[in-house]
């Protein structure tokens, strides 16, 4: 039999021997910069990235919270205290401006500390980049691109889910569906231009007149609709009356005579998409039965 001969080395903090080169990989997996690459690559969500990212930044400076600024919106970590003075840097990858990075921190940043986090941030550059990326493509498959509302796409996900949340928690939500009156005779006179300047301005109402635990959808043409995460008639009426005063009291959507009438209802455990989406409905030709600029349930 062939004799084989492995070449080792004494670790000098320990009394057994190693074949050469394991002493590198040893400190190379308790290597916490080594360790952030890896799990900075496990995710596509920001919010994620952010707080994967924050853990190893604590290591550098005492920071409460952590943001990031990008032309697709404000991420945070998760549980970011963004009270005390912010501390911002830039992220560049090959001259492309990825966005801007916000430490919150209650004491002042030195020189030192900055360049130990300038060089910690090389590790984010490309997670971010490929964040992103994978969003932007996200956002285009599931917004309106008038707009700025989820699709219809995203609305049938959207309402799937929620009743199936509601069955397993016993919560219930409701359904609010609105359209404009008058919008037809808009492109009709006016043109399309004038139809899209309508109807950017009612998204922009709709997203000021729900709170933050309300969405919003666009399924196309002047047809909307608002999952909302509260089963009771006060806060329907509400949301409701906030919306129909907000468009009487616009000038756009005044000089244009357009109003807007709503249905809504009340989901209950039974409730599947369709059932719960005719009911809504009714309620919303109930409301142009009645002459229209009302909100009607069913």
């Amino acid at each position: 039999m062939e004799n084989v001969h492995i070449l080792a080395q004494r670790v000098s903090t320990r009394g057994d021997y190693l074949p050469f080169n394991t002493e590198q990989y040893i400190n190379r997996e308790a290597d916490p910069i080594h360790k952030l690459v890896e799990q900075l690559q496990t995710t596509l969500h920001i919010d994620e990235l952010l707080t994967v990212f924050a853990e190893h930044a604590q290591r550098i400076i005492k920071l409460s919270g952590l943001q990031f600024h990008s032309s697709l919106g404000v991420a945070q970590m998760y549980n970011s205290d963004n009270q005390h003075t912010p501390f911002k840097f830039d992220l560049e990858l090959n001259e492309e401006h990825l966005g801007q990075l916000v430490y919150f921190c209650q004491y002042q940043i030195n020189d030192a500390i900055k360049a130990k986090l300038c060089r910690l941030h090389s590790t984010l550059l490309y997670p971010m980049r490929n964040a992103l990326t994978y969003n932007r493509v996200l956002k285009l498959a599931t917004k309106d691109s008038l707009t700025g509302l989820y699709n219809r796409s995203q609305f049938s996900d959207s309402l799937a889910q929620r009743i199936e949340r509601g069955r397993r928690l016993q919560s219930n939500f409701s359904l609010m569906l609105l359209d404009l009156d008058n919008f037809k005779q808009v492109n009709d006179r006016h043109g399309h231009s004038a139809g899209d300047e309508v109807l950017i301005k009612f998204a922009d109402i709709l997203k000021q007149s729900v709170r933050s635990t309300d969405t919003v959808y666009r399924f196309g043409g002047d047809e909307f609709a608002i999952i909302i995460d509260d089963p009771q008639f006060t806060t329907n009426k509400v949301i409701a009356e906030r919306v129909m005063s907000a468009v009487r009291n616009c000038h756009v959507l005044s000089k244009f005579g357009v109003t807007t009438s709503i249905g809504f209802t009340l989901s209950t455990i039974q409730d599947c998409e369709a059932s719960i989406f005719a009911r809504t409905d009714k309620g919303l030709y109930k409301a142009k039965a009645d002459g229209r600029d009302c909100a009607r349930t069913s």
